[in-house]
């Protein structure tokens, strides 16, 4: 009897380690938590790094800039059909970015088998309901900040109005007729392009917000990583993904007829944006971990907090307004050519999912 326990014994350990062997995927599933190996090459990687940081500045300035500079070449400016189909690539791009970029990477932090330990994070969709809470106080935002400087320019306007019948009391009757002419046909100008102009200032900065805060933390993810490996597709890609977002953004802009110093400002904003992002990721990579719990909180958050933003601009501000539009409505070739184009905008962006 003993020496039948024994052997089943010695069975059971051998069938136990069969199982081990044959079965790698059940112990690589597990959460790693622990810190990278220390024999990467870090000289490598710095140097990656700071070829990141060049390329990707570059990238980004050229895709901001062309959208800016394309308001001088009379077939580009935003009166013209070309431009609804560049406006919906752009929007199609950062459409992309939020939902298959940004999303995806906050439920992977905020559902990390690390944060098992760190209640609540486990036991609720954080991402999803930080990325809906985002989207929501964005149109809140949105939609205060348009009525608070829309009642501004109405009240300064009523002021101007005033102001102009009190001085056209004490004038000749022929001068009081011709300001009345002049006054007519410039008021209503005023009241219909400034309006739309703030809303389109209001939709460029909001959007940039949304923009940067996402660059900072995918320039502080590839500065903190230690692994060549990791980094050497990250900077064709983020290349490009800088690219494409940087056009997106620089249409809006160019839309709102911000001054140039304004302008300039948003558009080196933007593009120095990731950059930083990587320094910064330089100078915390010894001590900073993005598998620690810290760390995915503070990227699942941030990142869903962004992609809220994003999807709210790109299917509210940027698409709705255009694909409501009469003129794009009553011109079935254009209607076609927008939609292509945002199609188009979508799988670029999409593509580059599989890099970045």
């Amino acid at each position: 009897m003993a020496h039948f326990q024994l052997c089943s014994l010695k069975i059971l350990q051998i069938f136990s380690l069969l199982l081990i062997l044959l079965c790698p995927a059940t112990v690589s599933c597990d959460c790693t938590c622990d810190k990278e190996d220390i024999q990467q090459n870090k000289a490598e990687a710095l140097r990656y790094k700071l070829g990141a940081i060049a390329a990707i500045l570059v990238a980004g300035a050229i895709g901001v800039s062309l959208p800016l500079l394309g308001t001088r070449i009379p077939a580009l400016r935003p009166e013209n059909d070309i431009f609804f189909m560049i406006k919906a690539f752009a929007a199609g791009v950062i459409l992309a970015t939020g939902f298959v970029h940004i999303l995806p990477d906050a439920f992977e932090s905020l559902t990390s088998p690390c944060l098992k330990g760190s209640s609540p994070w486990g036991k609720f969709p954080f991402s999803g309901f930080i990325s809906m809470m985002s989207a929501i106080g964005t149109l809140m935002i949105d939609a205060f900040a348009t009525g608070y400087y829309e009642r501004q320019h109405l009240s300064k306007h009523k002021h101007v109005n005033a102001a102009d019948e009190e001085h056209a009391g004490h004038v000749h009757v022929h001068t009081h007729a011709t300001h009345g002419h002049a006054h007519g046909s410039a008021s209503p100008s005023q009241e219909l392009v400034l309006p739309g102009l703030i809303r389109q200032r209001i939709i460029s900065q909001v959007l940039e917000v949304g923009i940067v805060v996402h660059s900072v933390v995918i320039g502080i993810s590839l500065g903190a990583s230690q692994s060549p490996d990791t980094i050497r597709p990250l900077v064709a890609a983020l290349s490009f993904h800088q690219f494409f977002e940087g056009m997106g953004l620089g249409g809006c802009i160019s839309q709102a007829q911000f001054k140039s110093v304004s302008v300039a400002i948003m558009g080196t904003f933007f593009s120095l944006t990731t950059p930083l992002g990587i320094a910064i990721g330089i100078g915390i990579s010894s001590f900073y971990r993005d598998n620690s719990p810290t760390g995915l909180i503070v990227d699942g958050v941030f990142n869903s907090a962004s992609a809220g933003i994003l999807i709210y601009m790109a299917l509210v501000d940027l698409l709705a307004a255009d694909f409501m539009n009469p003129r794009l409505q009553s011109n079935v070739r254009l209607q076609i050519g927008v939609n292509l184009s945002l199609l188009l905008g979508t799988a670029c962006m999409s593509v580059l999912a599989k890099w970045a």
